[in-house]
This record gives structure tokens, sequence and C-alpha cells, in this order.
């Protein structure tokens, strides 16, 4: 097999569309949020991929700042009853965090192999 490996740009959108990072074809997800053993187009065993709490992280921060700025224009021009703060934030922070989960996990998972990410090592560094 001696393909190029893929650009950047490349493992991104591979990424974001749930794909294989190293052929782009196979499918990582065979649930929701449950990775496969290994794509089924071109074989990578996907025993590497751990991207911890990266995704939901980065998810929390993001919808954070949306639904906060978003709640506080709405309460300092309108002074809606708390209430109406609920039935307008709750979905929304719903929709910003659980729908683009799955995109963010796997563009992570896709930077992770693109750019060889490996566990650390310590070095055994004996005085000379």
């Amino acid at each position: 097999m001696n393909e190029t490996p893929p650009t950047l740009t490349e493992s991104a959108l591979r990424g974001i569309a749930c794909k294989c990072p190293r052929c782009g074809k196979g499918k990582i997800y065979s649930g929701f949020l449950t990775l496969r053993p290994a794509c089924e187009a071109c074989g990578l065993d996907f025993a590497f991929m751990d991207s911890g709490d990266g995704p939901a992280i980065f998810m929390i921060m993001i919808a954070g700042a949306i639904v906060v700025g978003a709640a506080l224009i709405v309460e300092i021009k309108y002074q809606p009853p708390f209430w109406l703060h609920a039935a307008l934030w709750l979905p929304l922070i719903l929709a910003t965090t659980l729908l683009p989960l799955r995109a963010m996990k796997s563009l992570l998972i896709a930077l992770q192999y693109h750019h060889k990410a490996a566990p650390g090592r310590l070095i055994d560094r004996a005085p000379k």
C-alpha cells in the first residue's frame, strides 16, 4: 500500500464527515458515539482512537459562549420571565452540544491520526 498520507485539510474533512482517517471511505461509528473496532474499507485498527473528554469540553465551551451571550442579550433587551428563559435556552443547549458532538469527536480522532499522536513516554535520563 503506497498511498500518500492525507493533507491536513483532507484529514479534517474526513473527521467532520465521520469517515476513516486513513482512507476516507469507511465509517468510524457503529452507534451514536460508539467506535467500530476497525475500518470496513481499509482495515485500519481503531484501537489507537482515544479522544477522551476533548470533544465534550470543546462543545461545552462553544455552546456556553453562544447560549450565555444570547441569554444576556435577551435578558437585557426584553427581561422575560425565568420560565421563558428555560423554554428558550434548554433546547438551544441540547442542540449546540449534542448535534455536533459526533463530528467533533471524529475530527479530533482524525487529527490524532494525521499528526501521529501517541501516549507520552518517560525518557530514561541516566546521569552522565
